[in-house]
C-alpha cells in the first residue's frame, strides 16, 4: 500500500512541477501584467504570489492524495471481503 501512495504521489508532484519531471511552461495561463514584463501583484498581506502558487499547488497535491488513497483504501476493503 506504501509503494502505491508513494507511486502516485510521485505522479502527482510532476504533474505539478514540483518534484522532477517537465515544469509546466511559463507561456501557458500567464496573467497580463506578467506576460507584458511586469511583476504579478502581492497579496494585500504583502506575501509574494510566487508562494501563494506554490502553497494552493500544495494543498491541491495533499487533496489528491487523501482522495486517492481514500479510493484505494475502498478497493482494499472491497477485495479483502
Amino acid at each position: 500500500m506504501v509503494c502505491i501512495v508513494a507511486l502516485l504521489a510521485g505522479t502527482i508532484l510532476r504533474q505539478y512541477g514540483v518534484a522532477g519531471g517537465k515544469a509546466p511552461r511559463a507561456g501557458q495561463g500567464a496573467a497580463t501584467s506578467e506576460a507584458a514584463g511586469g511583476v504579478a501583484p502581492a497579496a494585500p498581506d504583502g506575501t509574494p504570489p510566487a508562494v501563494l502558487d506554490a502553497i494552493g499547488r500544495a494543498r491541491g497535491v495533499e487533496d489528491a492524495l487523501r482522495q486517492q488513497a481514500a479510493d484505494i483504501d475502498k478497493r482494499i476493503d472491497a477485495g479483502s471481503k
